[in-house]
């Protein structure tokens, strides 16, 4: 299975709390619910699109706590996002998390050895083991190189606080465009983008040659 990431973001990269002002107030955080009001029915369009890629789903302890808390309620007919969730496979990384508290079913937590078990997972037959939300794991993932897809939603918000998709520190890449991405009716920005350089950030400068601005790529 491929492993793509699936999130919504900011103008500032900002991930955190988008869906209400109490999902996520951990650091303070006190903005949540910034995506609501640009929500529609193209955004909605693009989300379902995500969730007919999935087979499985794999999240950190807090997003999974959030989504299982929410999305099992969900029982009218044809929701797609809620069939998806509420019946796929779904994997929690926690060290705490008992099996008991783990009754969102089906779930396997994943308590140890992170990256050899997401490994073992890309390597099940299916077409993607998604990840939605989940900032701390996101952030694991990327550092290890195992993120296929990146697919985002980016609203036209300055959250200016918060979680952000690519903090301080973050290992370095660059990215190539899956198709030429979408700018839906409201300002939200869709975009799929597939890692093509991983620690390695190409760079240039500008010249001038022959009287014209040229850029030299190193």
């Amino acid at each position: 299975m491929l492993l793509s990431v699936n999130v919504f973001v900011s103008l500032d990269g900002v991930m955190q709390g988008p869906g209400a002002p109490d999902e996520d107030r951990s650091g303070g955080f006190d903005r949540g619910g910034w995506l609501v009001p640009h929500a529609s029915a193209h955004t909605n369009e693009v989300v379902e699109g995500w969730f007919r890629e999935a087979d499985a789903f794999l999240f950190g302890r807090t997003s999974y706590g959030l989504l299982g808390g929410y999305w099992p309620k969900v029982t009218a007919p044809g929701n797609l996002i809620a069939a998806k969730l509420n019946t796929l496979p779904k994997y929690v990384v926690s060290r705490t998390l008992t099996d008991g508290e783990a009754d969102w079913s089906p779930t396997t937590v994943l308590r140890t050895g992170i990256v050899d078990d997401v490994r073992r997972l890309k390597g099940l037959p299916g077409k993607e083991l998604q990840v939605h939300g989940s900032w701390k794991l996101v952030q694991e993932l990327h550092q290890a190189g195992l993120v296929d897809l990146y697919r985002l939603l980016q609203y036209p918000v300055v959250v200016g606080t918060g979680k952000r998709l690519f903090p301080e520190g973050t290992t370095p890449a660059t990215f190539a465009s899956e198709g030429s991405g979408r700018v839906l009716p409201g300002g939200v920005v869709s975009l799929t983008l597939t890692p093509t350089n991983r620690g390695v950030l190409p760079a240039g400068a500008y010249t001038v040659k022959n009287g014209r601005s040229t850029p030299v790529v190193d």
